[in-house]
């Protein structure tokens, strides 16, 4: 499935998708998607043993995707993830915690997919405890 007509909000939506099935993989249960506060939005609300995780997915259209050791020219969606908007997700999460009451830990995440244009394989990176 060649995804390379897809819309940049499509786009995004197929990478919070790939996000919460890896995070589900792993142990996380989702608990909440695609927040919006007047502060800002939460992506994904996931819960890992007894740890709240706002995470915040950042995606984009590759040709290929990046090797671990790669320091081409490869556009990097880390770089979406800048202090401002971290701080802004952690304001959210803030706001999320005091409404739900939630008394445990939480935590700012951060999660890179790269969806490949041609048929829409997708590569993950999860950057845990971003702030």
């Amino acid at each position: 499935m060649d995804i390379s007509s897809k819309t940049r909000k499509e786009v995004g939506a197929l990478g919070e998708n790939v996000a919460a099935e890896y995070l589900k993989r792993h142990g996380f249960s989702i608990r909440d998607r695609n927040v919006v506060r007047k502060t800002g939005e939460l992506d994904i609300i996931a819960k890992k043993e007894d740890t709240l995780h706002f995470v915040e997915v950042k995606t984009i259209l590759a040709d290929e995707f990046p090797h671990e050791d790669d320091t081409g020219d490869g556009y990097d969606p880390s770089l979406n993830l800048h202090e401002a908007k971290i701080r802004k997700v952690a304001r959210t999460g803030e706001w999320y915690v005091l409404e739900k009451e939630w008394g445990g830990d939480w935590q700012v995440d951060g999660c890179l997919v790269w969806l490949r244009r041609r048929d829409g394989m997708a590569k993950v990176r999860y950057l845990p405890q971003i702030v």
